[in-house]
């Protein structure tokens, strides 16, 4: 399958790496990582805003929504966990508000409808199963290693921290592996309104002009 049916590089949008660095250490000083419900491992996420008026949504079910795997031998496509509603994440969290990511989240903002979004660790060593999500994923890589890959079905990529911003086609079955020796950190939003992968006749130009508001 061509690359451009599986991930892009947004031209023309970058932020400063460093910042970013700088920024989420200043928040793991000060704030854990949530795990989820605990159902699943290698779910760890701080999330960056919510849904208005309901402070449990940074955590437990919201941090991890519908997504189907193949769990077993026998390949049978099954359903996990609860579809979520990403629309309804309109709030940033005011911990945050002073912060870089306040910045990046309103930059991003102006030029996508996101979802949830959240700061999400993967630990050394250790990988994401085989799955596909509801739609599409926007990563900015904070810190990497040459051993972070993704696999998107039969194809491996490798996002650097250099500032960039990726979409990902997480509709795609998929999975994430960290083979480094330290933590993956990357900011994810869900995109529940991007028409991106879903029309091939489209080019990267004309998408991106249906994305800027």
């Amino acid at each position: 399958m061509p690359i451009k049916d599986l991930v892009y590089k947004v031209p023309g949008l970058s932020f400063d790496v460093n910042r970013l660095v700088d920024t989420y250490r200043e928040i793991k000083r000060k704030k854990e990582f949530d795990q989820g419900d605990g159902s699943v491992s290698h779910i760890d996420s701080i999330s960056l805003n919510k849904i208005p008026g309901n402070d449990d949504s940074t955590s437990g079910k919201y941090s991890w929504g519908l997504y189907w795997t193949k769990p077993d031998s026998s390949g049978q496509e099954v359903a996990r966990a609860d579809y979520i509603e990403e629309n309804n994440f309109t709030e940033f969290l005011p911990e945050f508000e002073n912060t870089y990511f306040k910045f990046v989240y309103d930059i991003l903002s102006r030029r996508f409808a996101l979802g949830r979004t959240r700061i999400l660790k993967k630990g050394p060593r250790s990988t994401l199963s085989w799955h596909k999500d509801p739609e599409p994923r926007l990563h900015i890589p904070i810190i990497t290693n040459p051993g972070c890959r993704f696999v998107i079905e039969d194809r491996s990529f490798h996002l650097p921290a250099d500032g960039g911003v990726w979409i990902v086609n997480a509709k795609k079955y998929h999975n994430f592996f960290n083979g480094g020796e330290e933590d993956r950190i990357h900011l994810v939003a869900t995109l529940p309104h991007s028409k991106l992968f879903t029309k091939r006749k489209y080019t990267y130009n004309q998408l991106w002009d249906q994305w800027v508001s």
